[in-house]
């Protein structure tokens, strides 16, 4: 049995959801010369790292993966590079717009020329078109939009099976299946499930595949909408507690959160879980949920890489080791860290015959299997002239612990489930 990449779904509609509501280029690393002393230095290999650093969601919300994987290339070339070559890193910021991506893309690709993209977060990847007709393989970026399942030669870093020619999924609809729901049903006992939104359109067609799936599983689901503009998060905290939830979802932003969370405290609403996805999967919990104890310590959240806190696996603690300078850890860290781990495999793969675009672009094509060392759930890229019915999808689960942070749940290439896919449009 091979294990699945999770429904993205969620980490899709939510950083998508975040733009809408909330209200240059060229960092370049030290470069070292690990040549003999009498020997010219060997050029190096140069990578791009596009992310949405200043954006209208705040400067840290997508900076995670861009700080990982330099992390690793820091730690690499500290370590002699690939085959004595240093990385060298070029970074933009492409502020959140598809104007500044495609500036990004421009410089990086046609400037800079570098031989691949490493860990892309942008929020708007207006570009993504640009780096596919150039035939610059992205590899390990974040889908917070469709291009990773919309065009060839990206490489998102939880895998693919749609043709990517082009077009969105499958005849413009991508699909995912409902593992999270059937997790907390079969392994926690849940059985009525709220979901929490906006009424704003967003928000609200992402509470409705959220309550889709729920069902699909089984599930009584209580629907809760607040106001965007005056939100009555008591009045939503105290129908749910009414309701008897035992999971919460929602289709809010981190302020939202928060004070949703509060709520819940301040009217005495316990769940099993309140459960987010794998970009809120940090370490300032305890700064974001300050005045909600009892709900800080019911969240859950849920991925398809390994818990960023479990360092009794060697890879995790390795990833820790190198990143113990920064102020906070993530999730989406760790994957921007396992991101640049799959370019140096396919770099090295390459090194005999040079470490060219199409060199890398073609061991990527033919990349099955990849976990980075255990951090990631194995990644498949394949092109399904259909999407599948059912999947067998596995799941990585944390659960925060005041005192621990974040608790791993059980072995993730365990908790698996034969699971049906579910369209949406992205």
């Amino acid at each position: 049995m091979r294990p699945r990449r999770r429904l993205r779904a969620a980490e899709t509609a939510a950083a998508a959801l975040l733009l809408l509501l909330s209200a240059a280029c060229g960092s370049r690393l030290p470069e070292s010369d690990f040549a003999p002393t009498r020997a010219p230095a060997r050029s190096a290999i140069r990578v791009g790292v596009i992310t949405s650093a200043t954006s209208p969601v705040g400067g840290s919300a997508f900076t995670g993966p861009r700080d990982g994987a330099r992390a690793y290339f820091e730690r690499l070339d500290a370590r002699g590079g690939v085959d004595g070559r240093q990385v060298e890193v070029r970074l933009c910021d492409d502020g959140g717009s598809g104007v500044g991506n495609n500036a990004c893309v421009h410089r990086l690709i046609d400037e800079d020329k570098v031989v691949a993209l490493v860990a892309t977060t942008a929020l708007d990847y207006a570009g993504a078109s640009r780096v596919s007709h150039a035939r610059v393989p992205d590899i390990g970026g974040q889908p917070i939009g469709a291009a990773y399942d919309t065009w060839p030669h990206l490489y998102g870093v939880y895998g693919s099976l749609a043709p990517r020619a082009g077009a969105p999924g499958w005849d413009g609809l991508l699909y995912g299946g409902t593992e999270v729901y059937r997790y907390f049903k079969r392994e926690q006992g849940a059985r009525t499930a709220a979901v929490v939104s906006y009424n704003q359109a967003a928000s609200a067609a992402y509470a409705r595949l959220v309550a889709r799936g729920l069902k699909a599983e089984g599930y009584r689901v209580v629907s809760e909408q607040v106001d965007f503009a005056l939100p009555n998060f008591r009045a939503a905290a105290a129908d749910l507690k009414d309701q008897g939830a035992d999971l919460v979802f929602d289709a809010l932003d981190t302020h939202g959160n928060a004070r949703l969370c509060e709520a819940m405290d301040e009217v005495g609403a316990k769940v099993t879980a309140k459960v987010t996805n794998v970009q809120n999967w940090t370490s300032t919990v305890p700064e974001d949920y300050k005045d909600s104890p009892n709900c800080r310590n019911a969240l859950w959240a849920t991925g398809s890489s390994r818990d960023y806190e479990d360092v009794s696996q060697p890879a995790v603690r390795e990833f820790r080791e190198a990143t113990a300078g920064l102020k906070t850890h993530s999730q989406w860290q760790l994957e921007g860290w396992a991101a640049a781990m799959w370019f140096t495999e396919a770099a090295r793969a390459c090194a005999g015959d040079g470490v060219t675009r199409a060199c890398v672009d073609d061991f990527m094509d033919h990349s099955e299997g990849f976990t980075a060392d255990g951090l990631l759930l194995p990644v498949r890229f394949e092109r399904l002239a259909r999407p599948p019915g059912t999947r067998r999808t596995c799941l990585s689960v944390a659960r925060w612990e005041d005192g621990r942070g974040w608790v791993s749940q059980g072995e993730m290439t365990d908790t698996c489930f034969d699971v049906p896919q579910l369209p949406y449009p992205p």
